[in-house]
This record gives structure tokens, C-alpha cells and sequence, in this order.
């Protein structure tokens, strides 16, 4: 870090910035957008820290490039150091307070290809779930008319469109037209959730990282990127060891120790990032079911056969999923390749 310090809290359309210098604070001043750019470029290089939240990113980029350290401090703990109010003020002096704590662990910021990749990944998150939404409402809607309709034969669409068609069902005009466009607009986001995995795929197979990401059990597109943007750009935090981002995603167990007793227990209902974990453990899932099915013929197998045995499937699931963390963090921090251990023949 830099002599001179300085906390940045980040707003839509102010900037509160605080210096802090020989152990005083020198100014804690609002400015615009463009004033703070300006002072970034004209500023000596200084060690300047960005409470983590929408627009950081950016920010971060632009003080690298005008020749300062650029660092990204998690907003849940400037909120605990933070002494008085809510205000800019106190928010800016909090998170100079907080960087200064013994064994900061600071966030990586993103770069602008890395923000477009997850751009394209959230947009497929809430494409998902609108799907979903828009898919129970029809289908629990025309069962309160007892309409019962199943998607085993030609999918959904295919199954409303059959409802319209039936002339016995009692329907008013008015209700077909209402259904028919329901129908319509969840057409349109399967097709959007069609072209948003199109776009990740094509986006993951000239990366070079997700392309080694990919060669791991259980590791598809999908988490092929979701490992790449929480563990390549340090999404989640800047780690020294692949356990601590294991721990972080919330695939270790929990622990109460107390005392010198040490005792675990489960994974945890809550965590950082849900939907992440789940997609992990899905594809493990998925490479859990593969494995029991053919003869072993790597030493992941093995050890995953034996562990079903004694833990069962979901267990052994959450097991290489942790593994999985902690195998990519390796490559991605090492830059090593995944290479399968063969049983001898």
C-alpha cells in the first residue's frame, strides 16, 4: 500500500472521498463523476479502496489505469467498522478504518471482458426464473378450471396450444386470447434462455481458462464460468488456499468449536452465493451418477464409488464439489492443467 490512503464511497450521481495521511484525515469531500476523474488522473499515486457494490468495478479499472492501487473491500465489513450513522461521510472514514485492520482480505475486481461474461450469465439467471414463474402460473391457472395439462408430450407450448384448440372446455374468447399470450411471452423466454446459453457457450470455448475448467469432473459450461468468475477474477475474495474459497462458496461443513473442541456440522442452509453452490452440486451430481454406473477407471473413481458406499450420493456429491473448488482454484492460480490419475493397469 501507498503512504496516502483513501476511502471512496460510490453513489449514482455523488462521490465521497476521504484522505487519509499521516495518521489524519486530510479531506472528506463530495464530488461528481467527473470531478473524481479528474482528481484520479491529477492526484500523486495513492492507495485507494472502493467499497465493493455496483459501478466499483469501473472505478477500480479507471484509478489502475491513472497509476494508482486500486482495492475492493467488502461492504458488510465496512458496515461493522462503520461508528456513527449512515451517512457518506461515515461511510468513506469506515472503509479507510476497515483497510487498516490487521489481515484485510480484499475483493479482486473484475475486467471488462470478465463483466461482459457475467453480464450475459445474470441475464440467463433471471431469463431462467421469469420462465419458471411464468410456467407454474399457467399451468396451476388452468388447473383451478381443471384443465390439467403435461409437459410429456411435445413440451409445454405444445400442451397449451391443445387447450386453445379444444372447443369443449368452456373458454371465452377473451380467456384464449389472454392464454394465447401467455403462451406467446413464455415462448419468447425459452428462446431468450436458448440464446443466452448459445452466447455462454461460444464465450467459454476461446477462453482459455474456462476451456481447462471444462476438463473436470462434473464441470460443465455453465460452471465451467461460474468457477472462472468467482475464483479467476477473486469474485469472492483474494485466498491463499483453495479450501478457504471452498469455505466461502459454503461446501465445507460448518463449524462450533469452542474450548479446543472442535466439532463440525452441516454445510449450512445460507450462503454467500446460493445458486452457485447448487449448480456446483448439480453437476457433481450428475458425474456422482455417471461413476457408479461403469467400471472404475481413474482414482476419483474410486475414492467417489467408496464414498457413495459409505456416505451415500448426496454426500458424496457436496465432497467433489468441494473438491472441484479447490482443484480449479489450483489452476487458475497456478495456471496448471487438470490431469486424470489413471488406475494402473
Amino acid at each position: 500500500m501507498y503512504r496516502s490512503k483513501v476511502g471512496v464511497d460510490l453513489a449514482k450521481e455523488v462521490i465521497q472521498v476521504c484522505t487519509y495521511t499521516n495518521k489524519k484525515v486530510q479531506l472528506n469531500i463530495e464530488m461528481t463523476p467527473n470531478e473524481f476523474l479528474c482528481w484520479l488522473i491529477n492526484s500523486k499515486p495513492a492507495t485507494i479502496i472502493f467499497e465493493a457494490c455496483g459501478t466499483s468495478n469501473y472505478w477500480k479499472q479507471k484509478a489502475i489505469e491513472a497509476g494508482h492501487d486500486a482495492r475492493l473491500i467488502s461492504a458488510k465489513l465496512v458496515a461493522v467498522v462503520r461508528q456513527n450513522q449512515k451517512t457518506d461521510k461515515n461511510d468513506a472514514l469506515a472503509i479507510i478504518q476497515a483497510a487498516l485492520l490487521p489481515d484485510v482480505t480484499f475483493i479482486g475486481g473484475k475486467t471488462v471482458e470478465q463483466q461482459q461474461l457475467q453480464t450475459i450469465k445474470r441475464l440467463r439467471e433471471l431469463a431462467v426464473k421469469h420462465q419458471g414463474a411464468a410456467q407454474k402460473q399457467l399451468v396451476s391457472l388452468l388447473l383451478e378450471m381443471n384443465i390439467r395439462i403435461s409437459n410429456r408430450k411435445g413440451g409445454i407450448i405444445s400442451a397449451i396450444e391443445d387447450v386453445l384448440e379444444d372447443a369443449t372446455n368452456d373458454l371465452s374468447v377473451e380467456c384464449r386470447q389472454a392464454i394465447y399470450t401467455a403462451k406467446e411471452h413464455l415462448r419468447s423466454l425459452i428462446k431468450a434462455v436458448h440464446q443466452y446459453d448459445d452466447c455462454l457457450e461460444k464465450s467459454a470455448s476461446v477462453h482459455p481458462d474456462c476451456k481447462k475448467l471444462l476438463k473436470l469432473e462434473g464441470v460443465g459450461t455453465m460452471n465451467a464460468i461460474n468457477l472462472y468468475l468467482s475464483l479467476g477474477c477473486f469474485e469472492l475474495g483474494v485466498f491463499n488456499k483453495g479450501k478457504d474459497a471452498s469455505a466461502c462458496i459454503g461446501l465445507t461443513p460448518i463449524q462450533h468449536s469452542s474450548g479446543g473442541v472442535v466439532k463440525l456440522g452441516s454445510i449450512g442452509k445460507h450462503c454467500k452465493n446460493s445458486i452457485l453452490r447448487s449448480q456446483l452440486i448439480c453437476g457433481a451430481m450428475a458425474a456422482v451418477n455417471q461413476a457408479i454406473k461403469r467400471e472404475a477407471k481413474t482414482k476419483k473413481d474410486v475414492w467417489l464409488k467408496g464414498l457413495v458406499e459409505r456416505r451415500g450420493k448426496k454426500c458424496a456429491a457436496v465432497a467433489l464439489a468441494n473438491k472441484t473448488v479447490r482443484t480449479a482454484f489450483a489452476m487458475l492460480t497456478q495456471g496448471t492443467e487438470y490431469k486424470v490419475e489413471l488406475l494402473a493397469a
